[in-house]
């Protein structure tokens, strides 16, 4: 028996159950369960992330879960995984990734470019804030949590012009027809792991850990490591506005990432590229590269 925690949230839900499948197939003789827990990250929905402690309040309730035993394992969307996690656990399997990038959504406007001066766009993402501030610093940032599908009922009820989501949580709810054009990853960098989805058991379940083994995706898990790595050497587990996208085209690594301050008026950029079995330093070198260009200095206007 296989025990799955997850979040109570549609496309949480959908992520752990697309997990028990992948097990069900792989082992068809083992039983495998879906258990939902609230977490605080779903219940606080009135503030930002970045001043109610981080996105690490999506997963401490399933961490609770794995820790008294009453669930095996847990699935998480890799961004909302802090970059250090406490020591009893360990994100043993990343699956294949899902699109990546940024998706523009309205029922009015076809893209980013198309909004009218002073159009109302929807996110609380710092990442997402200060990206299109760069761009169209014109444009009105109005705070949107909730669920996916909250999210898109407060667009249909007309309180947004516009609001950005990840693109991969609407294509594994179906909801792909709701995307009206798809942000280019190399102006609106994603959040770091954005896409992929992380296995998290207790370090001293080997039997399990070799169990799961085949839900990991190499090249998944080569991308979303160059990525974190670049997120800890510059800020730890803090909310800043940063993001990170690594990408593979015959066996080359290319990572790019972006510092920026809250308003966008403050931007770095830098990118690297090489062969995959050297991802960390590649990563690293990303990293130091924004800390010379001065990226100690724009995070600690947006520290969290």
């Amino acid at each position: 028996m296989i025990r799955i925690a997850s979040r109570e949230s549609q496309l949480a839900m959908w992520q752990a159950n697309y997990i028990a499948d992948r097990i069900r197939e792989k082992y068809s003789d083992t039983e495998v369960s879906v258990l939902s827990f609230k977490t605080q990250g779903d219940i606080i929905l009135d503030q930002p992330l970045a001043e109610i402690g981080g996105k690490g309040l999506f997963i401490k309730e399933l961490e609770h879960a794995l820790l008294n035993d009453d669930a095996d394992l847990a699935v998480h969307s890799m961004k909302d995984v802090p970059m250090d996690l406490p020591e009893p656990f360990e994100i043993c399997a990343i699956s294949e990734r899902e699109n990546p990038s940024d998706a523009f959504v309205s029922n009015k406007y076809a893209s980013l470019d198309e909004l009218p001066q002073n159009a109302v766009v929807g996110t609380s993402s710092l990442r997402r804030q200060s990206l299109i501030k760069y761009k169209r610093p014109d444009l009105i940032i109005e705070s949107l949590r909730g669920n996916l599908q909250t999210r898109l009922n407060k667009l249909d009820s007309g309180i947004y012009d516009a609001i950005i989501l990840a693109s991969a949580g609407l294509i594994r709810l179906n909801l792909e027809n709701r995307i009206k054009s798809s942000l280019d990853v190399n102006q609106y960098t994603p959040s770091v792991g954005q896409g992929a989805l992380g296995i998290e058991i207790l370090k001293n379940k080997s039997e399990l850990k070799e169990f799961l083994d085949f839900l990991n995706d190499e090249q998944t898990q080569i991308q979303v490591e160059a990525e974190r790595k670049i997120s800890k050497t510059l800020a730890g587990s803090c909310t800043v506005p940063m993001g990170a996208h690594a990408s593979i085209k015959d066996n080359l690594l290319t990572i790019q990432a972006f510092v920026s301050s809250p308003d966008g008026i403050k931007m770095i950029r830098a990118t690297d590229s090489g062969p995959c079995s050297e991802h960390l330093s590649l990563a690293n070198n990303v990293a130091r590269s924004l800390i010379d260009q001065g990226a100690k200095n724009i995070l600690g206007i947006g520290h969290g």
